[in-house]
């Protein structure tokens, strides 16, 4: 009995770590319309034993910031360059086993079939994980694709 027992703690340990192991900085919806205005969401898991403290998401040439949602138990920066928002950075403690979710508006470029959204993960321990690689990379760019649409506001 105690060894049927011990078998399905290290199934479950061995699912847990596999989940664990796949989680990464996304931002949702993974799909939008060409030329919308669209509320995106990044959500930010803290995968090992040390604190997440902020996320840094760089925003694309071709996208256009509109909005961020309010703070709500953290506190973010616009980070600007000839007068356009380049990126986000929140900070906020996210402790291992948690996530959190931060959201804001932007208008999707009018061409193309995708949007690579780059993102920068800080630790309390002073260490960062770059989130910038291709598909299938130990650390991917979370992809938006893009299909043509109305240009109208996204939901």
């Amino acid at each position: 009995m105690i060894r049927i027992a011990y078998k399905w703690v290290l199934l479950i340990a061995a699912f847990a770590f596999a989940s664990i192991a796949s989680a990464h900085v996304t931002v949702w919806p993974r799909t939008s319309n060409t030329g919308a205005h669209e509320k995106y969401t990044v959500r930010v898991p803290t995968e090992g034993a040390v604190a997440t403290t902020a996320i840094e998401l760089s925003i694309p040439s071709n996208v256009t910031f509109v909005s961020i949602g309010a703070a709500t138990g953290h506190s973010y920066e616009l980070k600007k360059s000839e007068g356009r928002v380049v990126a986000i950075v929140w900070s906020m403690k996210i402790n291992p086993g948690e996530f959190a979710e931060f959201a804001f508006m932007v208008r999707n470029p009018k061409e193309g079939k995708e949007i690579v959204w780059k993102a920068t993960q800080r630790f309390s321990d002073g260490t960062s994980t770059q989130w910038m690689g291709p598909a299938g990379d130990k650390h991917p760019a979370s992809i938006t694709a893009l299909k043509a649409g109305e240009g109208g506001h996204a939901h």
